[in-house]
């Protein structure tokens, strides 16, 4: 049992802060190759009051983010970017930094989260209907390459049950 031995360690997560620019923009061109974050949104995004940007660490290195911003007079927030560097994939992260991103929101008072996604990212499309999220529409043409988008949201608080 060798490969027992190598296991990382679990990961951890925190606020981004400024210092995770470089490896925020590098972890961005590792894994899009369309609509990519820019160095300056980054560091507008570690800083905004309308924004939550956590990462993810194992064993000091960055492993992934997720980005989740709040519109104002709004009860919605929206799940902008998220992203796990390859080689930390199929290791539980992105689950993580999902359900942070919604107990993020979840502690801003948003009652729902809503996203956009690749309609043909396939992985990802599986991993939201599988905790909860549902498809409610699409935008034709919505990233730079042209690619369309599927829109999902989630409710992030227990709906009252009503009585007939």
């Amino acid at each position: 049992m060798r490969h027992a031995a190598r296991a990382l360690p679990a990961a951890k997560l925190r606020r981004g802060r400024i210092g995770d620019l470089d490896a925020l923009v590098e972890l961005e061109r590792a894994v899009f190759t369309t609509d990519i974050l820019s160095r300056r949104s980054f560091r507008r995004f570690l800083t905004a009051s309308s924004a939550t940007l956590l990462v993810a660490e194992i064993a000091g290195q960055l492993a992934g983010y997720v980005l989740v911003l709040y519109p104002p007079r709004s009860k919605l927030a929206r799940l902008y970017s998220i992203a796990v560097a390859p080689h930390f994939g199929r290791r539980g992260v992105g689950p993580l930094l999902l359900a942070a991103g919604e107990q993020a929101a979840r502690r801003r008072g948003r009652r729902v989260m809503r996203l956009e996604v690749r309609e043909h990212n396939r992985r990802a499309v599986a991993r939201y209907k599988k905790t909860g999220y549902r498809l409610f529409g699409r935008h034709g043409t919505y990233y730079d390459d042209r690619a369309d988008a599927l829109r999902f949201d989630k409710p992030l608080v227990e709906e009252p049950h009503r009585l007939s």
